[in-house]
């Protein structure tokens, strides 16, 4: 209120400076310029002369009609708060604003009242034949629910003049204030509990805070007041400098006011959104969110800014056409940047990856941390972090291992030629066993087998697919697949081969060199005790 106190002492400066006193123009109809200044001259509080304001409307015989209506368009203009600029009115005679069809006319505000205009008319400049037929339902518009009583019952009192404004000027506008406090507390109990049902949801009845919800319910009444203080001010009928200078006030705290409560409804949106992208599998999502919800506001701002300027009469259309060709210049100067941004747009559609997920592309290996709307930044296995440009990175082979359903497992084994055939058996099916009994293994996609003959070493493939979750569980079920294998080894008697160059001395095998049937018997009940071992302990509920 303390706001709209200062505004009023604004106004009543600018009603104080704006009470002249100009000698009455001669009624001549010959231009725009004439006419307009007679009809609004003649309803001035100092040259106050309705029927020589009346003889600008066109071919009005009742006089007293005649008189009402021009009083009326004047009233419509001074509650628009419609400020004529009669330095911006042509004097040209044969003025034409309608280049297609030829006709005489000016429009006095062609975007507030594009019906309101005058016309050249058998030689004479007159109030159209559409306007005077627009103004009764103009005057209802700017005066609705019998406001335009006021008018004629108001300025019957307190004609004493302070500063510019009539005593009774005085007292509509403390009434004003008055009104608007009692409405801003009449509309913040409506609005809060309808908020507060309107922004939560059965799932989550809490998720917004108590104090966002009087916020918006705040600038919720703001708005309607000051909607509504639009709509009573007309009757007060301030100077025209005065009231326009009001209702600009009014439309750019309105545009704020909107702005505000938008803002606050994409934080109530974007609560929900989150909470939602958390509950998903994909990482990319959270990621997302902050950027979607910089980007709304910033259509929100933008917009306002562009009703902003639209109220300070700015030719919008020129000046986005100007930042058109500036912004074309520019993106032409920043073709990479603007590539970075559809590069980054190409991975937030594609979600090639998400957060948390090992990548491999040109040689780097490492885990994305953030996806911006520049750069991805991802950690590598080093520690170091790499920035890859998202436009240089939507054109690269990405290889995803995050998101791999199995894990392959791969490895060769190479035992010394010295192995006899007896062990290499029941080696290669303690092998497989290893496989089948560990619950991370898909038996059906696993190979075993001898693959080769090396110059130093019999090679054994052991092939499988591990269905692990992620990097650590791979790395457990690797580390107890080999430790298994070590520990068979071990058992049979195998030994690994490494590289090496040895001098063997041919001997026909003897009788000692073959063992006895019993020792392989006792062997293979060793085998079959470890892999039990080997079962319950990789796997204890099977």
């Amino acid at each position: 209120m303390r706001y709209l106190i200062s505004c009023f002492l604004i106004l009543f400066f600018f009603s104080f400076a704006s009470s002249q006193n100009v000698q009455g123009p001669q009624i001549t109809w010959e231009t725009p310029y004439n006419t307009i200044d007679v009809h609004l001259h003649y309803l001035q509080t100092d040259s106050y002369a309705p029927s020589l304001s009346a003889q600008t409307l066109y071919r009005i015989a009742d006089s007293t009609e005649a008189k009402k209506l021009a009083i009326q368009l004047k009233q419509i203009l001074d509650g628009k708060g419609l400020y004529v600029k009669m330095s911006k009115i042509p004097q040209d005679a044969n003025f034409s604003e309608d280049t297609i069809s030829g006709r005489n006319i000016y429009t006095l505000f062609p975007n507030e009242l594009p019906s309101v205009y005058v016309e050249k008319i058998d030689g004479r400049w007159y109030y159209s034949l559409e306007t005077i037929e627009q103004i009764p339902r103009l005057h209802n518009e700017v005066y609705p629910f019998g406001v335009d009583l006021l008018l004629e019952l108001l300025p019957r009192v307190g004609q004493n003049k302070i500063l510019g404004l009539a005593l009774w000027q005085y007292l509509g506008l403390l009434i004003l204030m008055l009104i608007g406090l009692l409405f801003h507390v009449i509309f913040s109990t409506i609005f809060s509990p309808i908020v507060k049902r309107v922004s939560s949801s059965k799932l989550y009845p809490s998720l917004v805070e108590p104090a966002l919800i009087k916020k918006i319910t705040q600038l919720c009444s703001v708005f309607l007041i000051i909607r509504l203080i639009g709509i009573l001010l007309p009757p007060l009928q301030l100077p025209i400098q005065a009231a326009t200078f009001a209702f600009a006030v009014i439309k750019i705290t309105t545009t704020i006011l909107v702005i505000l409560i938008l803002l606050r409804v994409i934080e109530v949106i974007m609560l929900y959104a989150n909470k939602y992208t958390k509950a998903t599998d994909s990482k990319l999502d959270e990621q997302l969110m902050p950027i979607i919800q910089r980007s709304m506001q910033g259509i929100v701002i933008i917009g306002g800014i562009i009703q902003s300027l639209r109220i300070f009469e700015v030719d919008v259309t020129a000046l986005i056409a100007g930042l058109s060709i500036g912004g074309l210049a520019l993106a032409l100067a920043a073709q990479d940047t603007v590539k970075n941004l559809f590069g980054s747009l190409t991975i937030f559609l594609d979600r090639p990856f998400q957060i948390g997920d090992w990548i491999n592309f040109s040689g780097i290996n490492g885990t994305v941390e953030e996806v911006g709307f520049r750069s991805t930044r991802v950690r590598t296995f080093e520690g170091s972090l790499v920035y890859v440009p998202n436009g240089k990175l939507a054109d690269m082979i990405v290889n995803n291992y995050g998101l791999r359903v199995y894990r392959r497992f791969r490895t060769t084994l190479n035992i010394t030629y010295n192995t006899p055939t007896q062990k290499i058996t029941p080696f290669i099916d303690g092998l497989k066993e290893i496989i089948y009994q560990h619950p991370a293994t898909l038996n059906d996609r696993s190979q075993v087998a001898l693959s080769g003959l090396n110059a130093s070493s019999i090679d054994i493939i052991f092939h499988t697919f591990l269905d692990v979750p992620g990097w650590p569980e791979e790395l457990q079920a690797k580390q107890e697949a080999l430790i298994a294998i070590l520990d068979l080894a071990q058992l049979l008697g195998v030994s690994f081969a490494f590289p090496s160059t040895s001098i063997y001395v041919e001997n026909m095998p003897t009788e000692g060199d073959i063992q006895p049937k019993d020792q392989i018997e006792n062997l293979e009940e060793s085998m079959k005790k470890f892999l039990s071992d080997y079962k319950k302990k990789v796997d204890p509920k099977g």
